[in-house]
C-alpha cells in the first residue's frame, strides 16, 4: 500500500529497502500474533501463559533493536517502553475483562488510549514523515479491533473473533508499511 511510492522506474525494491520492510512487517505481526496467544491464554487460563507473556514483552525490545541503529539508544529506548506499557495495559485490560470488573475496564481503556496517542506523539517527533493524526488514527483502530477480539473470545464468539484477527493482520501490515515508508523518505536509502 504504502511502500508503492519508494519502487524505483522498474518497480522494484532495493535490497536494503526490502529488508526494512520485511523487518517491520515480521515485527508488526509478531506482535499482534503474541498479543492474540496472551489473550487466548488468558482467557482460557493456559499453562502457556508466563511464556506467551514473556515472549510478547521480547516484541518492544525487538522494535528497539531494529530501530536502534537508525535512531540511536535513546530513541529506541523510548520506543520500546512505549510499547512495553501498551502491553502492559492491554493484559490488564484482559485480564480485567475476563473477570467482569467493568470499572477496572473501563480505567484501562482509557490509559491504552492515552499511551496511543503518546506513541503516535512520539513517532510524530522523530521521523517527520510519520504523521501524528495518521498514527493515531492506525493506533486507535489497532486497540479497537484487539479489544472487540478479546471481548469476543471471552464471550464465545470465536469465530467472529478470528474473522476480527484478519482486519487486526491488516491494519499491522498498514502501520508496518507507514512506518517502512518513514524511514525510507527520512534516511534516503
Amino acid at each position: 500500500m504504502f511502500l508503492n511510492s519508494f519502487c524505483h522506474a522498474n518497480g522494484d525494491l532495493t535490497y536494503a529497502q526490502l529488508r526494512i520492510s520485511n523487518m517491520n512487517r515480521q515485527l508488526w505481526m509478531e506482535h499482534v500474533l503474541w498479543t492474540r496467544f496472551f489473550i487466548l491464554s488468558t482467557a482460557f487460563g493456559l499453562p502457556d501463559l508466563p511464556f506467551v507473556t514473556q515472549r510478547l514483552l521480547q516484541n518492544p525490545q525487538d522494535f528497539a533493536d531494529a530501530l536502534r541503529p537508525l535512531y540511536g539508544e535513546q530513541t529506541a529506548a523510548q520506543f520500546a517502553n512505549l510499547l512495553t506499557e501498551h502491553i502492559m495495559i492491554a493484559g490488564q485490560l484482559v485480564n480485567a475483562a475476563k473477570v467482569g470488573n467493568k470499572a477496572e475496564v473501563e480505567s484501562q481503556k482509557k490509559k491504552w488510549y492515552a499511551n496511543a496517542e503518546d506513541i503516535a506523539h512520539f513517532l510524530a517527533s522523530i521521523n517527520p514523515f510519520w504523521k501524528e493524526k495518521l498514527w493515531q488514527d492506525l493506533l486507535f483502530d489497532h486497540l479497537h479491533m484487539t479489544k472487540e477480539e478479546a471481548v469476543q473470545i471471552l464471550t464465545g464468539q470465536y469465530e467472529a473473533g478470528v474473522e476480527q484477527f484478519g482486519s487486526i493482520q491488516a491494519e499491522a501490515l498498514a502501520m508496518a508499511d507507514l512506518m517502512t515508508c518513514g524511514i525510507l523518505k527520512q534516511s534516503c536509502i
